[in-house]
């Protein structure tokens, strides 16, 4: 095992260290021990506490899709176990993300994740954005089938002041006579990309981190820890208000591998999807109750850990039921199917080409535009049979398209939008049809759109053009595309067809497909790929 080690004195040169990469070997496992007495550790003389925190954050899917896939419950159920049987001091915790979505969304809205979770022993939770995709009476049902607390300091209800349902801002948790603070933080972005109803409130997270780590102090933590679900700019801000009151912020949202130290603190994402497993060794000074090192390792979460008996026969029921609705095989394609995330936030991919495609055929609009946001699983898909489990698995959101009226200069304004935070793999990118673009990613934000082409012809800004667009961009002006929410709709919302019917029925029609990338959008400065 590879792992990383540094001192509280010499956090700001942990930066040099950590951003030279983590690449580790590990096991580890689940199961919930009771905090028992353990020994301190003898080193060099001095005894030291020693408490091991695991991290996962945005985990969507019950199993890998191949046995030699990473992830899956049962892996992370047997890794916690192993993990827990060498340091009964031991901490499952999720960065936010779980409930949606997923495969078996419309059939069980978040409780298989909730039950499975119970299974593995997660022992604390931060909420996530998606947390709140099914509305507000649906989560509540969630949060009271846990048997783990989930945290947010900023998500208070507007009505009452006061956290929202059961979600609680902080805990302590005395481990061999530390007390460690635990805090959630959830980014506001929540309010525009999911469906927290009008009486959820998202305070702002770096003022509440400063608030909610005082109050910590004062209830007499020794060691405090952030578990937050925000983009990691979000994250910088919040370290560098803190004066290094932070042991460390254990990260989601952003659904790749990153680390940084802001202000001494380090900060870590772990990915998605369970196919990596954080751990973080504290090492505490047994008389004075300071941190003294910590050592970071990153766990595959791959096919040399065998799955837990038990939480593996739950997740294959539930997959049993998933696959009796979803198994049909509809079509075949000649191609791999490029699902991957990075590049559907940041670039033209084919499969984005393929559903920009279908929403434009079926509405037969002039262009058709949707954010590669919802575009979900994270893989490519091999040349061959496609089944609707598949499409479940790419547009697991399930949410309507509509069609829409816009002036050429909103839908150049969208555009603009959707290539203003290049970089951060935001769900906003466009994938786009009947329109070719170019922008240069050196200019200004809101000023990067160099020219555009609507099937052939120069974008008129006050010509009215039809849309084919998912209905969150519209009703929500989610990703922040708040530019459509004065769009004229053409079709009745409540009837609309979801983003994954329209799918499934082009590619049952077409039957065999071979979507290609063509230039759609084009970087200046840099050479395109078709």
């Amino acid at each position: 095992m590879l792992s990383l080690s540094f001192s509280s004195r010499v956090r700001q040169q942990f930066l040099s260290s950590v951003l030279v990469g983590l690449l580790t070997l590990g096991a580890a496992s689940i199961g919930f021990p009771g905090w028992a007495e353990q020994p301190t550790t003898t080193i060099q003389g001095r005894p030291f506490i020693h408490i091991t925190l695991l991290q996962l954050n945005d985990v969507y899917q019950l199993a890998p899709a191949t046995p030699t896939e990473a992830g899956g419950f049962a892996r992370i159920a047997t890794l916690r176990k192993r993990i827990a049987a060498e340091n009964p001091n031991t901490l499952l915790i999720l960065a936010g993300d779980t409930l949606s979505p997923s495969p078996g969304g419309k059939l069980f809205y978040g409780k298989q994740m909730v039950d499975l979770w119970n299974q593995v022993g997660l022992d604390l939770a931060a909420l996530g954005n998606h947390e709140f995709d099914y509305g507000n009476e649906i989560l509540l049902k969630r949060l009271q089938e846990s048997k783990f607390p989930w945290l947010a300091a900023n998500v208070v209800d507007k009505t009452t002041g006061k956290p929202f349902g059961t979600v609680l801002p902080s805990v302590i948790k005395e481990i061999n006579g530390v007390k460690v603070g635990f805090f959630g933080l959830l980014t506001p972005d929540t309010q525009n990309a999911s469906s927290a109803g009008p009486n959820v409130m998202f305070k702002d997270p770096t003022y509440t981190a400063c608030a909610t780590v005082s109050a910590l102090r004062r209830q007499g933590a020794e060691i405090i820890v952030a578990i937050t679900h925000l983009s990691m700019d979000e994250d910088k801000r919040v370290a560098q208000n803190m004066n290094q009151s932070l042991a460390l912020i254990m990260g989601g949202h952003e659904h790749s591998f990153l680390q940084s130290v802001a202000a001494g603190i380090p900060i870590y994402k772990v990915g998605s999807d369970a196919r990596t497993l954080g751990r973080y060794d504290l090492w505490i000074d047994a008389e004075t109750h300071r941190l003294a090192s910590m050592d970071v390792s990153m766990i595959p979460v791959d096919a040399s850990i065998p799955n837990d008996p038990g939480v593996e026969a739950s997740v294959n029921a539930y997959l049993t039921q998933i696959e009796a609705g979803l198994g049909e095989t509809i079509g075949q394609s000649t191609v791999p199917l490029n699902a991957l995330q990075a590049d559907n936030r940041g670039q033209e991919t084919n499969l984005g080409n393929l559903l920009a495609d279908a929403y434009r055929a079926h509405f037969k609009t002039d262009v058709a535009m949707l954010n590669g946001g919802s575009i979900r699983s994270n893989k490519v898909y091999p040349a061959g049979p496609i089944t609707r489990k598949d499409v479940a698995n790419i547009l697991q959101f399930a949410g309507p398209v509509l069609k829409v009226e816009v002036s050429g200069k909103v839908l150049k304004q969208a555009l603009e939008n959707g290539v203003s935070r290049l970089g951060e793999e935001a769900g906003r990118f466009p994938q786009v049809s009947g329109l070719q673009f170019s922008y240069d990613p050196q200019k200004p934000t809101q000023g990067r759109v160099v020219s555009v082409k609507i099937n052939g012809q120069p974008l008129q800004e006050g010509k009215t053009y039809t849309l084919a667009v998912p209905a969150y961009l519209v009703l929500k002006g989610g990703d922040d595309y708040s530019m459509l929410k004065g769009a004229k709709i053409l079709n009745d919302p409540q009837e609309a067809p979801t983003d994954s019917e329209i799918a499934q029925t082009a590619i049952q029609q077409a039957k065999t497909i071979a979507p290609k990338v063509e230039g759609r959008i084009q970087v200046i400065g840099k050479p395109n790929k078709i």
